[in-house]
């Protein structure tokens, strides 16, 4: 089995990569129909249709069926490397994977309010949750490639300046549009 590794490798990344990419992409549909539902009618009407479909094509033909051959692929690697298991920095990054999973889980809930029109969150909210999906990238990336020699104080330090310079991007990204909406 261990002469496939590389191929069921290689297909949990592009999955891991096809994933990762609807959960950029789905906040920024959610920011756009939270907006469009301001919108007077009819536009707010047709936009609101128009993103429902998007979200839900994107949703259930990309981002599940990613999210579960990622998962697949993991587990078959596991299953074929157990010794893994035992790895600290494998521990970390299974921390991370069960975090991205809750974070997929409430993009689905928020997914099925905004079907229903239900608009619980602000567009502000959005792009604040948008840049969850990011950590937890960078988290897993640098634990995969760097694994035993990771330093986790540089580590936990590095995320939150990554995070703190996302949040200042965001607030930065407001300013310009409040002092330009085409923007």
């Amino acid at each position: 089995m261990t002469v496939y590794y590389n191929y069921i490798k290689a297909l949990h990344l592009i999955f891991v990569i096809t994933w990762f990419a609807g959960l950029f992409y789905i906040p920024r549909l959610f920011i756009y129909h939270i907006e469009a539902d301001q919108k007077p009618s009819p536009e707010r009407e047709i936009l609101t249709q128009q993103l429902k479909l998007m979200t839900k094509r994107l949703w259930y033909i990309i981002t599940w069926p990613s999210a579960i051959l990622a998962t697949g692929f993991a587990i078959w690697l596991l299953f074929l490397f157990p010794f893994w298991l035992q790895q600290p920095w494998m521990h970390i990054k299974l921390a991370f994977v069960v975090l991205l999973i809750a974070y997929h889980l409430k993009s689905h809930q928020m997914f099925k309010q905004l079907q229903r029109d239900e608009v619980k969150y602000t567009s502000k909210f959005m792009r604040i949750w948008n840049e969850g999906a990011t950590l937890i990238l960078f988290a897993i990336a640098f634990l995969v490639i760097l694994k035993g020699t990771f330093n986790w104080i540089f580590g936990v330090v590095g995320i939150l300046v990554l995070g703190i310079l996302l949040m200042l991007g965001i607030r930065l990204y407001k300013r310009i549009r409040d002092k330009n909406p085409e923007a």
